[in-house]
């Protein structure tokens, strides 16, 4: 492992000659997140495209720990919350004055970049990874991640890390339909003590709840 990622942190130079090969590149960054606990990020969310060709910017914070735990605060245009206690996922938008409960999906079935984020599927596993040139930018590389079982809600994913730390800087989706949503991270700081408490969830009171089957 550690000649991998002492490959990894060498500076591109002209060309592509001391690029390792996007499976390398994915297998170090597999690496390093095994060993990352928990981590907390300022994120924008930007939708574009789809059916109605609309374009979305939301921002919030994110809380992920691992196994499986997540939380996504929505803060600006609206307020949502999503949340996983590593068991159930529930979806909560204030406005709706609904709760969404779900089971999470088995690590074999859980092939969506978000949760490789929190511990769950596996990117060397579950996709076939290239480089995405166009997505790339400076000190940055771009992981086309093309799953190995058809999934229902995306075509592909692209993860953008940066060359030096490996952070994830950014995860595209491209949908069926046309569209791309992409989650941009800044303010990340991993191993940051994340308690899970932060991931309990209370239905609130006056609210309709829904559980869906499946993810």
């Amino acid at each position: 492992m550690l000649p991998l990622i002492l490959l990894l942190l060498v500076p591109a130079q002209a060309g592509t000659q001391a690029r390792p090969s996007a499976p390398e590149t994915a297998r170090a960054l597999q690496q390093k997140y095994d060993r990352v606990k928990d981590f907390t990020a300022d994120f924008t969310h930007t939708y574009e495209g789809g059916v109605l060709k609309k374009k979305t910017t939301e921002r919030g914070t994110v809380q992920i720990k691992k196994p499986g735990k997540m939380r996504w605060d929505y803060t600006s245009p609206d307020k949502k919350l999503f949340v996983s206690d590593g068991r159930q996922i529930y979806s909560y938008i204030p406005a709706d004055k609904q709760v969404i409960r779900s089971q999470m999906p088995a690590d074999d079935e859980a092939t969506t970049a978000v949760l490789f984020l929190a511990g769950k599927g596996s990117l060397t596993r579950d996709f076939a990874v290239t480089y995405a040139q166009s997505d790339e930018t400076p000190g940055t590389w771009a992981l086309r991640l093309e799953p190995r079982q058809k999934q229902r809600d995306y075509d592909w994913l692209v993860l953008v890390i940066d060359r030096s730390t490996l952070q994830i800087r950014s995860l595209t989706a491209a949908e069926q339909q046309g569209g791309r949503s992409t989650f941009a991270f800044t303010n990340y700081h991993e191993n940051a003590g994340v308690p899970d408490k932060a991931f309990e969830f209370k239905i609130p009171r006056g609210v309709d709840v829904i559980t869906a089957n499946g993810r």
